[in-house]
């Protein structure tokens, strides 16, 4: 079996550990989104991307839920005693290596994909069957558009982890730019997944900055969509709030209520030139499933808690099944 997993960083790495205790047998291509990845002091950062490697290489620091576990800040802390800026993002001594190997490959011309392939060959090698690759080679950021009375325009964009880390999500998003987007591509090894995918799962995570991007890159919801899997997807807001992240900030600049079946419907439904063909909704949000079914979209309702893997398995599986009965009939047509 040939799985594909769509996915952010922290919430998406959990969300695969439950994919893979549910299907341990199964080929899993996780397609990783991009546009948090920042240069800072010379270093090519991708955020998500480390984050889902460490995780399930066993070396990810599940308290903070992101970085290497038993990391050391000694560099941080001499970048400071320089008054070297910027200063609000932490790059830790272990975390340095990974962001040296990789702008190093970067800068001999490796693509991103390549670069990421060469890292998970230390991280993944007890399990050859799990993959990583960026959603695309070229380069794209997500900023954020927020109010700046002492700019002529009244605006000012900053990087989105400048925005999550430094701002602490806390002036209002106004708009959300994806920068460098409508000349990047999907990596080919992402659109070999989706053509040969048995099943593809959309993670909970962030709709805004890391499934967003991903469904953004020109070509890659247009293979998604060409795709002979079920897509299924599963909702990152419970009642009314994101479990984990800033997605409450974020989805009204782009539209789209604070509300879990807000979210499906945005995604919308394959038939209606949209992704999904289930969208998961958590048992607190039971009421609104009418709501999904009426814009053309499988629903089905479990409890979507990720208290650990074998709960994630848990509610994965049962939404597999119920994604396998609800495009049944249209597979078989």
């Amino acid at each position: 079996m040939q799985i594909v997993v769509l996915a952010g960083g922290v919430g998406g790495s959990k969300f695969v550990q439950g994919v893979r205790r549910a299907y341990p047998a199964a080929e899993i291509t996780v397609v990783v989104n991009t546009a948090d990845d920042i240069t800072l002091h010379g270093l090519r950062i991708c955020p998500d991307l480390d984050t889902v490697m460490y995780t399930l290489g066993g070396g990810g620091d599940d308290g903070r839920g992101w970085g290497r576990l038993e990391e050391s800040w000694r560099v941080l802390a001499e970048l400071g005693a320089y008054g070297v800026e910027p200063s609000w993002f932490s790059i830790g001594d272990l975390d340095l290596g990974t962001h040296l190997v990789r702008t190093q490959m970067l800068s001999a011309g490796y693509p991103l994909s390549a670069v990421t392939e060469a890292l998970c060959a230390r991280w993944l090698a007890a399990d050859p069957q799990l993959h990583l690759v960026p959603m695309s080679d070229d380069r794209v950021e997500t900023h954020v558009v927020i109010a700046a009375p002492e700019e002529p325009s009244g605006r000012r964009a900053v990087h989105f982890q400048e925005y999550w880390v430094r701002l602490h999500a806390v002036p209002d998003a106004l708009e959300v730019v994806r920068v460098g987007i409508e000349d990047a591509r999907p990596a080919p090894a992402v659109l070999t997944a989706l053509a040969a995918a048995d099943l593809v799962l959309v993670a909970p995570s962030n709709p805004v900055v890391s499934i967003g991007p991903i469904l953004a890159v020109p070509g890659l919801r247009d293979a998604l969509r060409a795709s002979p899997a079920p897509v299924v997807g599963f909702a990152g807001i419970l009642g009314g709030a994101p479990v984990l992240g800033m997605a409450h900030r974020l989805l009204p600049a782009i539209g789209v209520a604070v509300d879990a079946a807000a979210v499906g419907r945005h995604y919308g439904a394959r038939a209606a030139d949209g992704v999904l063909d289930l969208w998961v909704l958590d048992q607190r949000d039971a009421d609104s499933a009418g709501s999904v079914a009426a814009a053309g979209l499988g629903v089905a309702v479990t409890d979507l808690v990720m208290r650990d893997a074998d709960a994630t398995a848990a509610f994965v599986r049962f939404a597999v099944d119920a994604g396998d009965a609800a495009t049944a009939p249209a597979r078989r047509g």
